[in-house]
This record gives C-alpha cells, sequence and structure tokens, in this order.
C-alpha cells in the first residue's frame, strides 16, 4: 500500500505539495515578528551604549532617551499620589529585558531621569494637587554585564528592552503603551563611545557587586520579574486561563496541535457531520471509479477540510501583525458582547434554538468528480457544518488572538487536520463506511457537551468584560445586579409586545401590549440608569465615604458634624429615601458642608462592621439616618425621613458645632492668667 500511496503522490500531483505552499505562506505571517507601537505616542525612545565595544562580564550603561511631547508627561518608575486622592493607581514607567535578551545580560541598579512638578485634579474637588512625573527630554541609565555565550556569530550582542510607560496631558491620558526597541555592541576592547549624553550617569552605579543580581533584575523588571510595560508584574500567557507551557516555543505549539486535532476529530462526531460524513465519502467513491483515484480525490477534500480551517486563522494572524489584540479586548464592551455571543449560541448549539445557515449556502454543492471539485466540496463540508461547531471558531479567533501567532496557526492547522482525518481514511478504506455510527443519543450528548464547554468560554469572556469594566468604573460594581435585572425587564418587554403580534391581530390588543411591553422594557432600564447614574456622581463627588468606627471617631473628634446612612444592596427602601432626599436638591448641597462628614454604612454582608454600631444606636432594621451633633453622645434618629426633618437636623447640628468652633476660638483668644 505504501508503494502505491508513493506512487499516487509522485504522478497525481496529490494536493499536499501545493497546500504545502500554501500553509507556508500562512506560516510566514504567523511566525512572530518583531512588536511594534499599535498606537501614535506622544513620546519617542531610543537607546545608546556608552561603549563602542564591550567584553562578557565587563559593566557599561545603556542611555532609555524618553522625548516627551510639549504639554505631556509620564508617570515616574515609582509614582507617589497626594492622600487626597485615595487609591487612585498610577501606571509605572518601567523598563525591562525580554526573555532572550534576560539570559544575555544581567542590568545593574537603574538610574531614573530626574523628576519634574505636574499639577492634576484627580480627586474631582477642584484643587489640583502637585506631584512628579517626567518630562520633555528625559534619560534613564541601564547598567548592563554581557555573559559570556551573549556575542552570536557575528561578534555582536544584540540585547532587546521591553519600555513601558503612560503618556497624559491636563485633561486626558493616551493608552498604556508598551515598545520593544533593540540595541546591538560588538565584542572587543572597551571602547568609549561620545560620553555627552552620559555626562549625568552615576559612574559609581558600575561597580559593586551589590548593584548586580536579583535585587536589582527585580527594580528593573527582567529576568524573572518582566514587565507588562503597564508597572504589574506580567502574568503568563494563557489560552482560556490555562497557562501555556514555555513561551510559544516548538513543544508548546506541538501539544496545541495534538489536543487540537483530537478536537477537530470529535467534530466529525457531531449530529450536523456524523450523517452526512458517509454520504460525502460515498459520492467520491462514485465518481472516481477505482481505488486510486478514489484515494486521490479523497485527499483533495481533506485538503479543502483543512483549509476552511486555516483561513479561519488569518483574521487572527492579520489582526495580531498589526495591532495588539489584548488590548482589545481589555475593551470592556467588547470582550463582555462577545461573551454573551458565544453564551446565547452555545445556548442553542445544546437545542434551546436552532442554528442554521442561509439556504443559498445549502444549494452550493459542487461536484467530487475532480481534484477542484473534491477541494470546494470539502470546504463546503467544512461549511455546513457550521451550525454545530460555528461558535467553536468563532470563540477560538477570540481566545486565540492573544496566544504567539505559531501557535494560533497550530490550533486551527490541527483542528483541520483532525476534521479531514476520517475523510482521507474511508477514502483509503472505503469498505470502513459500514462501521461508521449512526447519529442518536450519543452524537446529541457530545453536541450538548461541547454546548456546555462553549458556554463556559461564554462566562469566561463575560467576567474579563465585567471585570475591565469594574477597573474602568469602580461605581458601577454594585450596580451589576441592577443592570442585569433591567436586562431582563427589557426582554420581558420586547417579549410582550413580540408574542402579542403572533398572537392577536386587532389594532387596539397590539396597541396596548405594546404600550405595556415599552413600558416594562424601559422602566427597568431608566432605574438603573439613574442609580448608576447617582452612584457615579456620590463617587466621583467622594460625598460619602466607607463607614469605619476609627474614621467616624477621627472626624467627631475634629468637631464634624456625622450623618451616616445605613443602607444595604437588598433594602429597596434605603435606595428609594436616598434617591428622593438626600441626592436631591436642596439636601444633596447642604451636606456638601465643609464641616460635615458623610458615611455609607453598607450592611449587605452579615459580617459588615456597620452592624454593631446599628445595635449600639438600638435599632434593629434599616432604613436608618444617623446625624451626630459636636458634643452630644446621641445621635438623631430617623427611619423614615424627608427633606424638610434632615435639614432640621443637620442645621441645628451645623449652628451648635459653629457656636462651639467660636467659644474654643474665644477661650483660645482670652490672656493668658484670667
Amino acid at each position: 500500500m505504501r508503494t502505491s500511496l508513493c506512487a499516487l503522490i509522485e504522478s497525481q500531483r496529490a494536493p499536499w505539495c501545493w497546500l504545502v505552499a500554501v500553509l507556508a505562506a500562512v506560516i510566514a505571517l504567523a511566525w512572530p515578528a518583531a512588536a511594534q507601537p499599535d498606537f501614535p505616542s506622544r513620546v519617542q525612545l531610543s537607546l545608546d551604549a556608552n561603549v563602542k565595544a564591550i567584553q562578557p562580564n565587563e559593566p557599561f550603561a545603556i542611555a532609555v532617551t524618553f522625548e516627551i511631547e510639549e504639554g505631556w508627561k509620564i508617570n515616574t518608575n515609582d509614582p507617589k499620589v497626594p492622600a487626597s486622592w485615595g487609591d487612585i493607581p498610577l501606571l509605572p514607567t518601567t523598563i525591562a529585558l525580554d526573555e532572550a535578551s534576560a539570559k544575555l545580560a544581567t542590568l545593574g541598579s537603574i538610574q531614573w531621569p530626574k523628576t519634574k512638578t505636574a499639577q492634576a485634579d484627580l480627586a474631582g474637588n477642584g484643587k489640583p494637587e502637585s506631584y512628579e512625573v517626567f518630562a520633555g527630554t528625559a534619560v534613564a541609565f541601564v547598567p548592563v554585564r554581557l555573559k559570556p555565550d551573549a556575542f552570536g556569530p557575528d561578534g555582536k550582542a544584540t540585547l532587546t528592552f521591553k519600555i513601558g510607560f503612560q503618556a497624559c496631558d491636563a485633561t486626558t491620558c493616551e493608552m498604556p503603551m508598551r515598545e520593544e526597541l533593540a540595541v546591538s555592541v560588538p565584542q572587543g576592547a572597551a571602547s568609549p563611545a561620545a560620553a555627552g549624553l552620559f555626562r549625568d550617569f552615576d559612574v559609581a552605579r558600575l561597580q559593586g557587586s551589590e548593584q548586580w543580581g536579583s535585587a536589582a533584575t527585580a527594580s528593573s523588571g527582567s529576568a524573572g520579574n518582566a514587565s507588562n510595560g503597564a508597572g504589574l508584574p506580567a502574568a503568563p500567557r494563557s489560552f482560556f486561563g490555562i497557562p501555556l507551557p514555555g513561551s510559544g516555543g516548538m513543544w508548546t505549539w506541538l501539544v496545541f496541535f495534538a489536543l487540537a486535532a483530537l478536537g477537530g476529530f470529535v467534530l466529525n462526531l457531531t449530529p450536523c457531520v456524523l450523517p452526512v460524513l458517509p454520504l460525502k465519502v460515498m459520492a467520491i467513491v462514485q465518481h472516481a471509479g477505482s481505488p486510486k483515484r478514489t484515494l486521490y480525490l479523497g485527499m483533495w477534500m481533506a485538503a479543502g477540510v483543512i483549509a476552511f480551517w486555516v483561513a479561519c486563522a488569518v483574521p487572527v494572524l492579520v489582526l495580531s501583525s498589526f495591532a495588539d489584540p489584548s488590548r482589545i479586548f481589555g475593551i470592556w464592551w467588547v470582550t463582555l458582547g462577545l461573551g454573551l455571543l458565544i453564551a446565547i449560541m452555545s445556548v442553542g448549539l445544546m437545542g434551546v434554538f436552532n442554528i442554521t445557515l442561509p439556504q443559498a449556502v445549502y444549494a452550493v454543492n459542487p461536484k467530487a468528480d475532480s481534484a477542484g471539485g473534491s477541494f470546494l466540496f470539502g470546504i463546503m463540508t467544512a461549511v455546513l457544518g457550521l451550525p454545530c461547531f460555528g461558535f467553536v471558531a468563532g470563540s477560538l479567533l477570540a481566545a486565540a488572538a492573544t496566544l504567539p501567532k505559531i501557535v494560533t496557526f497550530a490550533i486551527f492547522l490541527g483542528l483541520g487536520v483532525g476534521m479531514a482525518l476520517p475523510y482521507f481514511v474511508l477514502a483509503l478504506k472505503p469498505h470502513w463506511i459500514k462501521k461508521i455510527p449512526r447519529t442518536g443519543p450519543a452524537s446529541e450528548l457530545i453536541k450538548q457537551v461541547m454546548g456546555l464547554l462553549l458556554l463556559a468560554a461564554g462566562i469566561f469572556f463575560i467576567g474579563a468584560g465585567l471585570i475591565a469594566l469594574v477597573a474602568a468604573k469602580p461605581w458601577i460594581a454594585k450596580q451589576l445586579h441592577v443592570w442585569i435585572a433591567a436586562l431582563i425587564a427589557l426582554i420581558a418587554g420586547l417579549w410582550i409586545i413580540s408574542r402579542t403580534f403572533q398572537i392577536s391581530k386587532s389594532t387596539l390588543p397590539r396597541a396596548i401590549f405594546t404600550v405595556i411591553g415599552l413600558f416594562v422594557a424601559s422602566a427597568g432600564l431608566w432605574y438603573a440608569n439613574d442609580t448608576t447614574t447617582r452612584a457615579r456622581d456620590n463617587y466621583l463627588s467622594g460625598m460619602w465615604a466607607p463607614y469605619s468606627p476609627q474614621a467616624v471617631a477621627a472626624a467627631r473628634a475634629e468637631g464634624k458634624v456625622v450623618v451616616l446612612d445605613f443602607t444595604a444592596e437588598w433594602c429597596l427602601n434605603c435606595k428609594a429615601l436616598k434617591a428622593a432626599v438626600l441626592d436631591r436638591e436642596p439636601v444633596k448641597s447642604r451636606l456638601r458642608e465643609q464641616n460635615i462628614a458623610l458615611f455609607l454604612v453598607d450592611l449587605t454582608a452579615t459580617e459588615a462592621p456597620g452592624w454593631k454600631r446599628l445595635e449600639e444606636l438600638g435599632q434593629t432594621g434599616i432604613p436608618l439616618l444617623a446625624i451626630y451633633t459636636p458634643g452630644e453622645p446621641q445621635p438623631w434618629l430617623a427611619n423614615n425621613y424627608t427633606a424638610d426633618t434632615v435639614m432640621a437636623a443637620v442645621n441645628r447640628a451645623l449652628q451648635v458645632a459653629d457656636a462651639a468652633r467660636k467659644a474654643s476660638t474665644e477661650t483660645a483668644q482670652l490672656p493668658s492668667g484670667r
């Protein structure tokens, strides 16, 4: 059999020769290329060495120059924020070696540029505060020692630095950037370069072993502590949360190729594919007329199946060649939307609703009596299976976008090879067709399991999208359940309208239930938007601070009027009262008085510290508003209040506080001895 197969390949020019050429072009696209900036930057980078040549283990310095556009600045390597900004994070500037370069050199303690002072109002209180930044032309000096094996066949050592930063002006910030730049140094007797750029470099950093090693490596973010350019340790590459072994080398992509091939083979067992598999092969057998030609046409059909999956990989490879897909998936609505789409289609895959292709697709039926026809026959075989596994490909397009290109290509190629394998084997042994099992509960089970696994992928992306959303808009964290309820109400309202038009042909019922449906659909969205807007305003204004006994005690010690709003996420009355009274004028403006401290006592969790305060006040339930007047041990309490009652209580407390403050001032001004 081996002899006849080889003869067939040589004489008939089987599709593998042609397919190899196509795959070679795709592999060229898939092979990792040098990283490029994805977006225009306000910062231009350059690398320069202070030597023209160097020997292994001899220290030298690399100057990393940041040319920052006028009016813009970047954060320092260790940004410090004023206390009034709270926990607002500033992304530090980082300098690191890439993984390959970290094996060739060790870094010393980086000499960072001199800082400049900038002002910003990140607290949103109208009071800009000063903080330190890098601006203008900023130069960082990186001490380097090359290892003996750092020099290549050309006699040069080439190091690639990963440099992360974020540029901001007075009102906006660009996306965090990570650029990669390389510098080469020839091997030879140490020969200093022009010293002008290095006149401010502290040469003492090149001396002394204490400046080198793990501590220095950690501070620069190289070696075992690679940085992602945003000041955080770089997470290992993963696939649906599963860490990838290595860094995308041959072992990695071979493992994924094998796993994908197994998955591609399983796709043939779905109800969309299994029934037609023997029919497709029998069609080839009938057109061929001989075992030799059957194998020839079967190979072309298998090549068509593989070509379909390779084509699915091309969009990912093209995208990752021009942009960093991980940034795209950092946009919360992109990731969340993709997750919802995958989740919806996974439910359909499990049989809740049917997924079908347009009828025009089913009308395409190429004849398998020639090499080209069999090739198209294979492509259409894969296409017609999309209702059962189309969103497997869709989820892979998303998940694989952040992988090394060669791994992405290996996954899609493996899927094609695995799915095409039965067609090749059956073309080789047509009599095995009788052994193919019929569709039934087993194939339906496989389809349902695939749906569940796909649902897991959808949930993964939904979770990632929600995390990104909360990170960008922290005030929405406690509003997510409100939006979920609003979306369900929206679906209910649209369902009322849709079913009414199906059930009734009369104009009046349609009009009435359309109004009802629109009310149901819009009421939830209005409420969710209203509560989210108020939550955002409260967060940005910093009016209501989280409750803690220490913070309340400190505010009372300062002689402030202290207002405690006891609430919980499950307390609808609490939310209604706050929305109707505390978040509206004139109460809202009055509570902004400088001598008033506002605390939100969240009792959503049973372990919340506010429960003890509630018990101390002799209360058992909420809503509850407590207003502490300076000098008085017991607060004003109300479980149900209006704007007038709150204003009266606050005004009285402020009057007492003002009187106490005046009395204290007058006492302090009395002459000593009186």
